[in-house]
């Protein structure tokens, strides 16, 4: 595993250690080790596919083992989009915005993700970026995804982000608020990070923004995860990022990448099905966490 640590970075440690949560947290989730993670069923549905993450170079994701997973939230109706929100067992006035990959904001391992946040303390939220939309599915005809995807620019998500932000703001109390997203809610984050002076943190989970020189000055703290062996995310483009990060951003960021991993490796492989992968993706999910617990 190696990472790129940008001005007064968090330096993350790489073994694996207990998070400090919130007291009244911690003793409501008491019999919950190192971090809160929601209950799975141990059943999973195996789907295959191809994959996605580079908004100049877009192909299908691989939706790895998809999590039979019901959620601990609830769906509202957030002005023009439906969203899926988790509320903290504690009301710290923090939130987290989780945005989703190709499959849309239903996704079970999505959920799964925003529930494993909203434990650590934050309110969640899982907008449906697509509007309505029909998200990608695994059965689809690849050949017909490019011309899907045209209509999916993670750029263009504004609308959507600035009615969450009111929702979150005037329904869930939040004072401080972050963004989560994994490939192409990635982009997303990427993309909002150097909008939106109001969201405190982001994480970018395999989500690359590439060609435009408005990228790299991140309003606030983000991180960066990537896995060594992403197809989609070749390292070049992760060096390119590291370098042009270096050049342009004044505020902490950090790049890290992880050894041996495939693209999705964060919230689509369940853990006991690949004992070798494990302590990575604890880890990824525990720097997630710490992230957010450091700037929000």
């Amino acid at each position: 595993m190696f990472s790129a640590h940008g001005k007064a970075c968090l330096d993350l440690p790489s073994t694996f250690c207990s998070l400090h949560l919130l007291p009244s947290l911690a003793k409501v989730f008491k019999d919950f080790p190192m971090f809160i993670l929601p209950e799975l069923s141990p059943s999973l549905w195996p789907i295959s596919g191809l994959s996605m993450a580079n908004e100049a170079h877009p192909c299908p994701c691989d939706i790895g083992h998809r999590l039979e997973y019901g959620g601990m939230g609830h769906e509202v109706q957030v002005e023009h989009i439906q969203a899926y929100v988790t509320r903290s067992p504690v009301d710290a006035g923090k939130a987290v915005i989780v945005i989703q990959d190709i499959f849309g904001w239903q996704l079970p391992n999505t959920r799964y993700m925003a529930d494993m946040i909203a434990g650590n303390g934050y309110t969640t939220i899982v907008p449906d970026f697509f509007v309505g939309q029909p998200p990608w599915r695994p059965s689809d005809d690849w050949s017909t995804f490019p011309e899907w995807l045209k209509t999916k620019n993670a750029r263009k998500i504004n609308r959507e982000i600035d009615a969450v932000l009111r929702y979150l703001k005037q329904q869930c109390n939040a004072q401080k608020i972050g963004v989560v997203g994994f490939c192409w809610g990635g982009i997303a984050v990427h993309h909002v990070m150097t909008t939106y002076p109001e969201l405190k943190a982001g994480v970018s989970v395999y989500g690359i923004v590439k060609d435009s020189e408005d990228v790299y000055s991140l309003k606030n703290p983000t991180l960066f995860i990537f896995a060594e062996n992403d197809t989609v995310i070749p390292l070049e483009q992760v060096s390119v990022l590291t370098q042009k990060l270096k050049e342009h951003c004044k505020v902490e960021y950090q790049i890290k990448t992880f050894s041996g991993q495939t693209h999705g490796f964060v919230h689509r492989k369940k853990e006991d099905c690949s004992p070798a992968d494990k302590p990575y993706i604890d880890e990824a999910r525990r720097n997630l966490i710490e992230w957010l617990n450091k700037y929000i």
